[in-house]
């Protein structure tokens, strides 16, 4: 009888939600809804001297803010008796032994027999009975339990994107399953687990292929069903290294924070790895209709920022057509608060085509709205263009002072502008839009003029122009 489909993502709570971990999430996510299956998360928090609690709370918001939900949530620290009652059970079956040999000295044995496999002296002999290791375990102290390993022939882990993995079995130690403290090993802890939850499908990273070699060994021991393992190609930083702090942001938060967009980090993280066809857009909604383990692929990710800009870019223009209540209030987040909602609503088709990011946006219309220039004008290339205004100053406030209150916009702006060049310019309207663009603005690099000024109100506009030329007048 076939399993039904269970997927878990297993985050040890020591940090933020990295962006390998939360494609791993997503991956797990798309697998399970694929095929009618649970998503589970496990907090795997075994290890208190590396728990941190806020972490486990940064990692739910992360994958919250996602849109990752999961169906059941875990503590693997709740399964301790069982972590341990397990081990137990393998020693008495003979299959694990309690080991008093201290890591020093299992260092010392390491070091003596580099080129082999590291044995304790307290393993079983081959063929011992579980009874007869019993009956010989008389020492006394601190012991930690390891599995017994075999010792010749070979494993071999079959991958659904990795394909066969095969390891000796000379090459791997008799691995610890239970500390002297009694808390578990994660390579004892997440078999147990997954077992207990049901898991039959394992989608973690490639970094872990050697574990799952391991793992299957660990199975058979205990007697458990096998599940399906697919270990996915770890991301890469753009120069294909290794990815770190270094190359700048890896935390989900931190894309929080820089003003990108959930729904574009979900398709960028997708995309890293899987394809479907020469597809390059999808919902989670699209994706979870067509994922398969198989289509995704061996080789490492790359981090591509081009693309996540172009996928921000992307989802905010249709946040903008379908959804511009939730995009005003994003921006909110990244906009001064003298800034009124209805003023980043006015702003946001003139803004939003200049910026690939909900921080950039929030910026520009902060900037647009609370930040008159100050003189003289910090940017070269404006405090050149400003030297153009003062011959143009009494003429450029005249002409907009007697626009009429009920008329200002940017249509009637941008003809006034047009009357300027050609009455004062020989109609090169450049001549005329980039000396009031310094005076009113401060800056080159700013959006359409016309429409700035119908954004600002006249009263704004002219009292900015009015200061402009006072400050002309003084240079």
């Amino acid at each position: 009888m076939t399993r039904s489909v269970v997927t878990r993502f297993a985050p040890s709570p020591t940090g933020y939600l990295h962006i390998g971990g939360a494609r791993t999430a997503l991956y797990n996510l798309l697998y399970a809804r694929h095929r009618n299956g649970k998503f589970l998360l496990r907090i795997e928090d075994t290890d208190q001297s590396r728990h941190i609690e806020d972490a486990v709370t940064a990692i739910r918001d992360g994958l919250l803010w996602l849109g990752i939900e999961w169906d059941e949530e875990h503590r693997q620290s709740a399964a301790r008796q069982k972590h341990q009652a397990e081990a137990e059970r393998l020693v008495a079956e003979g299959k694990a032994y309690r080991c008093y040999t201290t890591p020093e000295e299992m260092t010392a044995i390491k070091a003596s027999h580099p080129k082999r496999r590291a044995v304790s002296p307290f393993r079983p002999a081959a063929g011992t009975s579980a009874s007869t290791t019993q009956a010989a375990d008389t020492q006394t102290g601190s012991y930690v339990i390891r599995l017994i390993t075999p010792e010749h022939g070979h494993t071999t882990l079959d991958d659904l994107v990795q394909g066969a993995v095969t390891l000796n079995n000379e090459d791997i130690d008799d691995f610890v399953l239970l500390r002297s403290d009694g808390t578990p090993t994660y390579m004892h802890a997440v078999v147990v687990d997954d077992n207990a939850s049901g898991v039959t499908t394992i989608i973690r990273g490639d970094d872990h292929l050697v574990n799952g070699v391991k793992h299957q060994l660990l199975y058979e021991a205990l007697g458990y069903a096998l599940p399906e393992f697919a270990h996915i190609p770890l991301i890469h930083a753009e120069d294909g290294t290794k990815l770190s702090k270094r190359h700048g942001a890896v935390g989900i938060e931190q894309f929080q924070a820089q003003g990108y967009l959930p729904e574009a980090i979900v398709n960028w993280l997708m995309r890293m790895g899987w394809g479907y066809g020469d597809r390059e857009m999808f919902s989670l909604a699209d994706a979870s209709a067509l994922f398969a383990i198989a289509d995704v692929g061996k080789s490492p990710a790359r981090l591509d920022y081009a693309k996540l800009n172009s996928f921000n870019c992307h989802y905010i223009r249709e946040r903008l057509g379908h959804d511009r209540l939730s995009l005003v209030a994003l921006v909110r987040q990244h906009t001064a608060d003298a800034v009124s909602d209805e003023q980043i609503d006015a702003a946001l088709e003139l803004i939003t085509p200049r910026h690939q990011t909900i921080n950039g946006i929030g910026d520009e219309i902060t900037s647009l709205y609370t930040k008159p220039p100050t003189f003289p004008l910090a940017e070269p290339k404006a405090a050149k263009a400003f030297e153009e205004f003062l011959p143009l100053a009494s003429k450029v406030t005249a002409t907009f002072h007697d626009i009429p209150a009920d008329e200002w916009n940017a249509e009637t702006i941008k003809g006034r502008l047009h009357l300027l060049a050609t009455s004062e310019a020989d109609g090169k309207f450049g001549k005329v839009a980039r000396p009031i663009r310094a005076a009113l603005l401060g800056r080159m690099d700013s959006p359409d003029l016309a429409q700035s000024m119908a954004l600002l109100g006249k009263e704004v506009s002219v009292t900015l122009l009015e200061s402009a030329s006072r400050a002309s007048k003084v240079a």
